[in-house]
């Protein structure tokens, strides 16, 4: 079993028993548990992307906030948390039952940087705007039941989240945060493999088609729903834009390489592949390859079809 998927299957079983303690929303005066794990799918030209996180509070639609010291996760780098690896925030923490309306993360902005490999690793500040004061926000409903536990995972998008502000005020780079909460218990994985080799192999012998970057074996787009033709990531788009970007990883046998896209809420959702650069900043022209529209189920995971098909 590969490291990504065992990682998400033990989170979801865990999540399953847990919740089969209670349920219902509105439970005055009773407590539940809930656990929140990071998750990331990144693919960029950083080589780490170091956040401290200092503090997480819950905000509770009728209650003050809750918060939970994090001064024992420390430093995480984001781009380590990939293919279903989670990183634990809290862990059963006890809260009052009912529906949450907001999370936010307090970052220390003074122990939060990243680096380039192009730079030979060179480390670059990290601008995070209110990241110490009132932090990084999600806003969403959610519920903890009574007499139960639930399991939730933020994903942290570093993707569409990093970006090189003009002047660089704020830090060489600037945290503009893209976050998403699920429930463990509602959501599924894709996966599959990419013959990096024969493409690239395919656009060298056709000058008409657009070369492979080089030294990058490129990423699987993520997009929601049926969609007649992938695009580009750029954040400055209001929409079509993917769901998320995640890279392919060579395999420690054999010249193919794999992907996983995890913790997708139960779907369709269309994938197709592409091995050029992509500036999340700016409109590209890139080409794709292998797309293809998929079922997502709660629990289980979704093998595509190999991109190219024929291997």
């Amino acid at each position: 079993m590969k490291r990504s998927t065992q990682v998400f299957t033990v989170s979801a079983l865990a999540a399953a028993l847990a919740a089969c303690g209670g349920s219902g929303s509105d439970s005055s005066g009773q407590t539940g548990t809930v656990s929140m794990g990071l998750t990331d799918a990144p693919t960029m030209e950083l080589s780490s992307v170091n956040v401290a996180f200092n503090a997480i509070r819950l905000k509770p639609v009728d209650g003050p906030w809750q918060e939970f010291s994090l001064d024992e996760v420390g430093i995480i780098d984001l781009l380590t948390l990939q293919g279903g690896v989670t990183e634990p925030l809290i862990t059963d923490e006890e809260v009052p039952a009912g529906e949450y309306e907001e999370i936010r993360l307090i970052v220390d902005t003074e122990q939060s940087w990243v680096t380039k490999e192009s730079d030979g690793d060179a480390r670059y500040t990290l601008g995070v705007p209110s990241g110490e004061q009132s932090g990084l926000k999600l806003k969403g409903s959610f519920i903890v039941a009574a007499d139960s536990s639930q399991s939730f995972t933020i994903d942290f998008d570093v993707r569409k989240s990093i970006v090189n502000p003009q002047g660089r005020a704020l830090g060489d780079y600037m945290l503009k945060p893209v976050l998403r909460l699920v429930n463990n218990l509602e959501v599924g994985e894709l996966t599959g493999e990419v013959d990096y080799t024969t493409i690239l192999q395919a656009r060298s012998e056709n000058p008409e088609r657009l070369d492979c970057s080089p030294n990058y074996e490129g990423a699987v787009y993520v997009y929601e729903g049926e969609i007649d033709e992938p695009v580009d990531l750029n954040v400055e788009r209001d929409s079509l834009n993917p769901l998320m970007v995640v890279p392919v990883t060579e395999q420690e046998d054999g010249s193919l390489y794999e992907w996983t896209a995890a913790f997708l809420t139960e779907g369709t959702y269309t994938i197709s592949y592409s091995c050029q650069l992509d500036d999340n900043e700016t409109g590209d022209e890139i080409e794709f390859e292998g797309t293809q529209t998929l079922d997502v189920i709660a629990g289980e995971t979704t093998v595509a079809d190999p991109i190219p098909e024929q291997l």
